[in-house]
C-alpha cells in the first residue's frame, strides 16, 4: 500500500513540474508541433537560399559547338559574385548538345570577382559584358533576403523557448519578405545578365540558358513564402478559428 502511494504521490510530483514549465514557458504543447513544421519549411527555404546565392552557377553561357578551335570552345558560367570562364574539350560534350557546355564539364578554369564590387568596371565575358549597377542591386537584394531570415528565425526560437507568441507575426513578416526578396533579386540578375557587346566587331554567338542555383533561389522563395503563410495562420488567436468552425 505504502509503495504504491508513494509511487502515485511521485508522478503527481512529476505531472505538477511539467504542468509548471508549460506555464512558464507560455506555449501550449499542441501549438509546438505545428511551428516546428513551419520553421523546418523556412530553414529548408533560408539553406536553399544560401546555397543559391553562395554559387556562380546562375547563367551559363557558350558559344556555337564548330566555333572551337584546336578541339576546344568557350563557355562561362555567372553568379551574384563570381564569372568564370573555361575553355572545354569538345570530345568531352554531349554528342546531341549544339552550344559549348555543360560547365560542370572539366577543363581550364578562369574565376574572378565581378570588377564592379572591386574597382568599379564591368567585366568582360565573351566579348560581352553586364550591366553593373543591376547587377550590384540583385547582389544586395539577395544579401538582405538572407539578412532577414536570419531574424525570422531568431522570432521563431524566442517562441519556442520563451513563448512569446506574438512574435509569430513577425515571424510571418520577416520569412514573406525574404521570399519576395529573392524574386526581385532574380529579376534583377536577369536583367543584368542580358549582356551587351563591348566592341565594335562581330562577336561570337552564345547560348544563355538558367542553372540550378537559379532552381534553388525559386525553391527557397517558394519555401519562404509558405512559412511566412504558416506562421501567418499560426500566429491567429484560437478564436478565429473555433469561429469559422462553428460557422461551417
Amino acid at each position: 500500500m505504502w509503495s504504491n502511494f508513494f509511487i502515485q504521490e511521485e508522478e503527481r510530483r512529476r505531472a505538477d513540474t511539467v504542468r509548471r514549465r508549460a506555464q512558464r514557458t507560455g506555449l501550449a504543447r499542441e501549438r509546438r508541433g505545428p511551428i516546428k513544421l513551419a520553421l523546418l519549411l523556412a530553414g529548408m527555404g533560408t539553406a536553399l537560399a544560401v546555397l543559391a546565392v553562395g554559387t556562380e552557377f546562375w547563367v551559363e553561357l557558350g558559344t556555337k559547338r564548330g566555333n572551337g578551335t584546336s578541339g576546344v570552345c568557350e563557355a562561362a558560367h555567372l553568379g551574384l559574385w563570381r564569372v568564370c570562364a573555361k575553355r572545354l574539350w569538345l570530345e568531352d560534350l554531349p554528342p546531341n548538345r549544339e552550344t559549348c557546355g555543360p560547365a560542370e564539364l572539366p577543363g581550364e578554369a578562369n574565376c574572378s570577382y565581378f570588377r564592379f564590387f572591386t574597382s568599379g568596371e564591368n567585366n568582360q565575358i565573351l566579348q560581352r559584358t553586364t550591366k553593373k549597377e543591376l547587377g550590384v542591386a540583385a547582389a544586395v537584394t539577395a544579401t538582405l533576403a538572407l539578412a532577414i531570415t536570419v531574424l525570422g528565425c531568431i522570432c521563431v526560437i524566442m517562441v519556442l523557448s520563451k513563448g512569446a507568441e506574438f512574435l509569430l507575426t513577425h515571424a510571418a513578416v520577416f520569412f514573406s519578405l525574404s521570399g519576395v526578396l529573392l524574386l526581385v533579386s532574380l529579376e534583377l540578375f536577369r536583367q543584368s545578365a542580358l549582356l551587351a557587346r563591348t566592341g565594335p566587331g562581330p562577336a561570337p554567338w552564345l547560348g544563355y540558358e538558367y542553372s540550378w542555383s537559379v532552381a534553388c533561389a525559386l525553391a527557397a522563395a517558394a519555401l519562404l513564402l509558405l512559412g511566412g503563410g504558416s506562421f501567418l495562420l499560426l500566429a491567429l488567436p484560437s478564436r478565429t478559428w473555433g469561429t469559422c468552425c462553428r460557422q461551417q
